[in-house]
């Protein structure tokens, strides 16, 4: 029996448990999408742009834990996808691209739709590949599936030309085992553990770390074991909210340019800084002669390029979290260890002091803060929502007032802070999880990067709810030129947006609008209980700030915190 390139491709993602798809179709795909047609366990979703196609791969990727796959056509709709590949490289989510090529005879001959795909993402990818022959199809397939999920994950490109997709091979031909040169098992890191154990044994103000790293390794549990039995505060950055619960006394929120006054400060003066899956990027360390400079490090990371690439680090573990944490975990048991109220006594109370004095706050007034929708949708959701966020001021507000308890429930762009991530990234979530409530905390500049796709969501009936934080600037564009330009407020002023109420309904969907504080309760409550998307267009203070914020290049003790806020 002689399959096509296009049916051993679709037998393969069977066996990686791959069965949904989001794509848009073009002509050197063709093949493809005819093959899919015939597929009875594969879920299609057709996105209106490239880019919302693999940002909804990336999101369903985080909230599933399995691998995201996006299916594009050759050319443009290849370098469509460039931003969102970049994105999951820097966040290090699994995902498979799948790009449409001409057929390898026209390949280097400027065919029309050809682009070097491959060389475009050389830099933005954990590996590419581009297929020449029909009996390295199924082996390449398994080992991008491999790759993306392994180690350090991250997004691997499948570049497919025409003609190999055409083309036939006998079924016993087929050969998918994987054989990876240059693959090891990780190093013994008891030794190493050991030593980082006695100096946490002698610290008297530990402070620990957390990141994406902790959730993307599946050691949340190992993690809260670890850091309730010691009784140690715990900060997170950005894509590590969720890993430790965000009500827990102990946490302290997001550390960072704008983290919470009292992570910033414990940071600043613990004497032990137990890092884990973090890869102290700028926006956390700030100035780095200034960073933590009392503290011995400890960092556990997967990716040996983050250990001591950025900070100075007394004990680097390379590891995955999970195991480094389990063994943490057994040396505390087998040593009956946790600190003596004693030695630990001071460094709570002054934790405890930092955060009575600044708390997350904001000023009340007339208008609605975006600071008050945040925390209402907290309320009224019981924090039980996943949340994806837009880029900006949306983000941080979302980062700093939603209070995460569990992993992969909030979805974000990290390390590339891609404006119009969030809508798809909503789609994507929301397929990966139909009985969650998924919620995209957007600003009325960044929902407009990618608003097409509401036509993906009311097509598909994927019920995401958007809360459009609409301040008419781009907000933290327009905050910086405050702060940091003489209030020059240079084309960050889009009052001339579009009516999101009516918009949502051109697109079949439901619109609503408050711009009354006592009204955002009421408007909160009925998008999230209205079947199908929904915009909610909420009308915030134009001019309210993000606070605290770091300047760029400042200490992480020298915060601006904004106006004095009124309770």
């Amino acid at each position: 029996m002689k399959l096509t390139g296009s049916e051993v491709l679709f037998r393969t993602l069977h066996k990686e448990d791959a069965n949904t798809i989001f794509g848009y179709p073009g002509g050197s795909v063709m093949d493809i999408y005819d093959e899919m047609f015939r597929q009875k366990d594969i879920r299609h979703i057709l996105v209106r742009h490239e880019q919302g196609a693999i940002h909804a791969a990336d999101g369903y990727a985080r909230a599933s834990g399995k691998v995201g796959v996006c299916l594009v056509t050759s050319g443009p709709g290849a370098t469509n996808t460039v931003t969102g590949i970049a994105n999951a490289y820097g966040d290090s989510i699994p995902v498979v691209v799948f790009t449409g090529q001409v057929p390898t005879h026209l390949i280097g001959n400027d065919a029309f739709q050809e682009v070097d795909i491959t060389g475009i993402t050389r830099s933005c990818t954990k590996h590419n590949y581009l297929v020449r022959k029909i009996e390295d199809l199924a082996r390449t397939v398994r080992e991008a599936f491999h790759i993306a999920r392994s180690g350090r994950p991250g997004p691997v490109l499948i570049d497919l030309p025409k003609d190999v997709m055409q083309s036939s091979i006998d079924e016993g031909a087929i050969e998918d085992e994987v054989h990876l040169n240059g693959t090891s098992a990780l190093p013994d890191i008891e030794e190493d553990c050991v030593r980082a154990f006695k100096l946490l044994k002698e610290a008297r103000r530990p402070l620990l770390f957390v990141g994406g790293g902790v959730i993307l390794g599946k050691a949340c549990d190992d993690l809260r074991t670890f850091a309730r039995r010691l009784h140690v505060p715990v900060i997170s950055s950005l894509m590590g909210l969720g890993a430790f619960p965000g009500t827990d006394p102990l946490s302290l929120g997001m550390v960072g340019m704008h983290g919470t006054y009292y992570a910033n400060m414990a940071i600043s003066h613990c004497d032990l800084l137990f890092a884990v899956g973090v890869r102290f990027d700028d926006r956390v360390t700030s100035k780095l002669e200034a960073f933590a400079p009392h503290a011995k490090i400890v960092h556990i990371d997967i990716d040996a390029v983050s250990l001591e690439r950025t900070v100075r680090t007394d004990i680097p573990i390379l590891s995955d979290s999970k195991r480094a944490l389990s063994i943490f975990n057994r040396l505390m048991a087998e040593a009956s260890f946790s600190y003596p109220p004693d030695q630990t006594r001071e460094w709570l109370e002054q934790v405890a002091a930092w955060k009575k004095r600044v708390p997350l706050s904001y000023c009340r007034s007339q208008r609605i803060k975006p600071q008050y929708v945040v925390e209402k949708l907290f309320e009224i959701t019981g924090g039980d929502a996943i949340v994806t966020t837009e880029v900006g001021q949306n983000q941080m507000w979302a980062a700093q007032f939603y209070k995460f308890d569990h992993p992969n429930s909030f979805i974000t762009s990290g390390g590339l802070g891609a404006m119009g991530f969030g809508f798809p990234a909503a789609i994507g979530a929301q397929v990966a999880c139909p009985d969650r409530t998924v919620v995209d905390i957007a600003g009325d500049g960044s929902i407009q990067m990618n608003i097409q796709e509401l036509a993906t969501a009311v097509t598909h009936r994927i019920p995401v709810k958007v809360v459009i934080l609409n301040n008419l600037y781009l907000g933290m564009v327009r905050q910086w030129q405050e702060l940091y330009y003489g209030k020059r407020y240079s084309q960050s002023h889009i009052n001339t947006g579009p009516d999101f109420v009516k918009l949502a309904e051109a697109y079949g969907a439901v619109g609503l609008r408050t711009d009354k504080p006592e009204e955002v309760k009421k408007v909160l409550t009925k998008g999230l209980n209205t079947e199908g998307p929904v915009f909610m267009d909420i009308r915030v203070e134009p001019e309210e700030g993000v606070y605290p914020i770091v300047k760029p290049g400042a200490p992480l003790t020298e915060m601006d915190l904004g106006k004095p806020a009124v309770l």
